[in-house]
């Protein structure tokens, strides 16, 4: 049964847009470092206040970071707006992706004009979206470090 109360008496003060700090950095830089083929200051990073995005499956990065980080393009997937418009766009190669103090290696769709954390960074960094408070946090099932489903 639906709920009958007048529309008037909703909080819709406790919606709205989920946003978080995270820092992005060139996997392949990090992994010359490890090498010994690169010094810690020349691997590329951008930090930015993303957008959570419960809606969008995977990552998305505006041409501007792609480039800045020095991401090539691997390859080309179909995006779908919300409207249903389709479009091809550019797919990065991994990148570092840290959101309160979690990490995990990201490919992202190349698009847009800001930073887009979507589903599978959620699952993968086991993190959750607590929408009354407008924020992201640690898996409460799991608040000291990601778990993954395995089965």
């Amino acid at each position: 049964m639906l709920d009958s109360k007048p529309i008037e008496h909703y909080n819709y003060s406790a919606m709205g847009e989920v946003r978080v700090k995270v820092k992005l950095t060139n996997a392949i830089d990090e992994a010359l470092v490890r090498r010994g083929m690169l010094t810690p200051e020349q691997v590329r990073s951008y930090e930015a206040d993303a957008l959570v995005d419960t809606g969008a499956v995977r990552c998305i990065l505006p041409p501007h970071v792609v480039e800045r980080l020095g991401l090539a393009i691997i390859g080309q997937r179909v995006a779908e707006y919300a409207d249903g418009r389709l479009d091809i766009v550019g797919l990065t190669e991994a990148f570092t992706l840290r959101v309160l103090d979690r990490e995990e290696l990201e490919n992202a769709l190349v698009l847009g004009d800001e930073v887009i954390i979507g589903q599978t960074a959620l699952e993968k960094l086991d993190l959750v979206v607590d929408c009354v408070n407008r924020r992201l946090i640690p898996n409460p099932a799991h608040p000291d470090q990601p778990v993954s489903k395995v089965k």
